[in-house]
């Protein structure tokens, strides 16, 4: 998926715009495009959304761009995200136990 965008970004000369600063902005910024597609809805409103076919196209669209600015952001700086999250899972399990975390 990291070569598809950038292979995408490359034939289009996005190379100088993509710094990890303007990528790190764009990745906040569609993070509240999508945080704005759950605005107003109640909680059981918000797990029905993908039902109304607009509202889901919309969702998966927003998901779509932060996953995509998240790996070019990734790509650009040589982070291995997979690694990564491996990484916090480890740290998380130890700063919240399963036992005593409920």
């Amino acid at each position: 998926m990291q070569e598809l965008l950038s292979d995408f970004a490359e034939r289009r000369d996005w190379g100088p715009f993509h710094t990890p600063k303007n990528l790190a902005m764009a990745l906040v910024g569609e993070a509240g495009e999508l945080a704005a597609e759950f605005q107003w809805l109640d909680p059981e409103e918000s797990a029905r959304v993908l039902d109304d076919p607009a509202k889901a196209t919309a969702v998966r669209m927003e998901m779509a761009d932060v996953f995509s600015y998240l790996l070019r952001l990734a790509d650009v700086l040589g982070v291995d995200l997979e690694t990564a999250l491996r990484e916090k899972v480890a740290i998380n399990e130890k700063r919240f136990p399963a036992d005593t975390s409920r």
